[in-house]
């Protein structure tokens, strides 16, 4: 194929994003350099965090460009290689999704064995979803055997995993929050010992019902509500992760803090916001111990699969009204 189709940033979106917001191009594939390689990207990730670049302020990360191809996770097939390394034919995992093919530094993508499983879990269970899960849980808010966590859009990519690794790693007790009662009964099937849908009620009725003695560790993808009904739930010296925020990313005015946010210093909290880049020295451990659960069954992933770049747009639109059971990917 001569031709390659990239999605751009047509206009940054002033609160929920539109279908306008974005735009399909056209141009020709890539010709590799020196040290390049070109990719055939088969999935790439759609996920909440790329809301936030798509406006024009300073944050951990660049904001996209106006006109420009957007980026983010993607896994695919090597089809054009000047690289010592790396041969067509290669499975390889990098950052440039968002279009068809795509044209890297070699030493910005880093193979990965097919045979393993699919491929699409390298975006996944076995990327850096399941490392944000992985070091969210254990590392950031040090989960200690016995305890009760809580977790909310547990149903989504990264909730789902943490709390099925809280189970496998001795937690006493694990509590998701979802938006519908399929995702609720999908959390009990992954061995979450009790889930509700925020929608059903206040959080912090719910959570006290499901979690009555207090809580000892909250994952946070929420915030919001979801927060605020945390803090009134843990108990002292509990820990926060603070993975994502996604109850306000489309707001157009500023949130109000947790109202009981002065309980923190009463109960002796630890909120922590975390970057799942400040823990690559994990990535190695991770990936032994998350192979072993695929292997033995005892970790089971969900994907959402949406087919074609032209409807990669929609798939992010569908992040972020909840529409995504685990994992959203879109097929290329």
């Amino acid at each position: 194929m001569s031709t390659n189709r990239e999605i751009h940033l047509a206009s940054r979106p002033q609160g929920w994003p539109t279908a306008d917001n974005f735009r399909l191009v056209e141009t020709e594939v890539p010709t590799p350099g020196p040290g390049q390689i070109v990719v055939r990207n088969q999935f790439m990730s759609v996920d909440p965090y790329m809301r936030g670049r798509m406006n024009d302020v300073k944050s951990y990360v660049p904001p996209f460009a106006l006109d420009a191809p957007l980026d983010g996770g993607a896994v695919g097939e090597v089809v054009a290689s000047e690289a010592d390394g790396i041969e067509p034919g290669d499975t390889v995992l990098h950052g440039l999704g968002w279009r068809e093919y795509a044209l890297l530094d070699a030493k910005a993508a880093r193979k990965v064995d097919p045979s393993l499983a699919p491929v699409s879990a390298y975006l996944g269970v076995l990327g850096m979803t399941g490392l944000t899960a992985y070091a969210g849980l254990l590392e950031v808010a040090g989960m200690k055997p016995g305890e009760t966590v809580f977790v909310s859009g547990a149903a989504g990519a990264v909730g789902s995993m943490v709390g099925q690794i809280a189970k496998l790693s001795g937690a006493g007790r694990v509590v998701g929050s979802a938006g519908s009662p399929a995702k609720v009964e999908r959390l009990t099937a992954l061995g979450f010992d009790a889930a509700f849908d925020y929608h059903d009620g206040p959080v912090y009725q719910q959570l006290k019902a499901a979690a009555p003695d207090g809580v000892d560790v909250y994952f946070d993808n929420v915030g919001g509500e979801h927060l605020e009904a945390a803090i009134g739930a843990m108990k002292p010296h509990g820990r926060a992760a603070i993975c994502g925020m996604i109850a306000q990313y489309n707001s157009t005015e500023p949130p109000a803090a947790p109202r009981n946010l002065a309980l923190v210093i009463g109960k002796r909290l630890t909120l922590r916001g975390f970057l799942v880049g400040d823990h690559g020295h994990l990535r190695k451990q991770f990936v032994a111990e998350m192979a072993g659960w695929l292997r033995d069954g005892s970790i089971s992933y969900d994907e959402t699969v949406v087919d074609g770049i032209e409807n990669a747009p929609e798939a992010f639109l569908g992040v972020l009204r909840g529409d995504n059971l685990g994992k959203m990917l879109v097929r290329l």
